[in-house]
């Protein structure tokens, strides 16, 4: 397990350091096609795949909206980060390491781990707690800017 997290760890620093070399490297187009972080949520197969610079670099099971509750589709840009987030909707239920990409829909950790792999959320992408601090500090990284949601049925 220690092997896994400090591999994690590496794939994050080598991105992020990838990433700042071609934004700082020469050229103008090197600088344009930086710094950009892809993450692709299928609905239909619950799973995120997470692409820095065009290269696939994650791929997390999820647990989007169940029957009840839609996760909307589209393209969309971080507008809010939280470490922590209490849903003032849903009961004060923990949100840590809450990326807001579309009014109250956020891609965050959930303790919920036995349910990913299917839809279980009331319309949020949930993410294992590991996953969602890694995709977090990578939003943190290159910033939101420079960061899509993509959501695809």
């Amino acid at each position: 397990m220690h092997i896994a997290t400090s591999a994690k760890l590496i794939n994050i620093t080598a991105a992020a350091l990838t990433g700042a070399a071609l934004l700082f490297g020469a050229g103008s187009g090197a600088a344009h096609a930086a710094n950009r972080i892809v993450a692709r949520v299928s609905l239909s197969e619950q799973i995120m795949e997470v692409s820095v610079d065009g290269r696939p670099t994650f791929a997390w099971k999820v647990s989007t909206g169940d029957r009840a509750h839609v996760t909307p589709t589209g393209s969309f840009k971080p507008t809010r980060m939280h470490e922590m987030w209490y849903s003032k909707k849903y009961d004060n239920a923990p949100m840590p390491h809450s990326v807001f990409f579309s009014g109250g829909y956020a891609v965050h950790a959930t303790y919920a781990i036995k349910r990913l792999g299917q839809p279980a959320s009331h319309g949020c992408v949930r993410l294992h707690p590991d996953n969602a601090a890694d995709f977090y500090q990578l939003v943190e990284t290159f910033g939101p800017a420079n960061t899509s949601i993509v959501i695809v049925k």
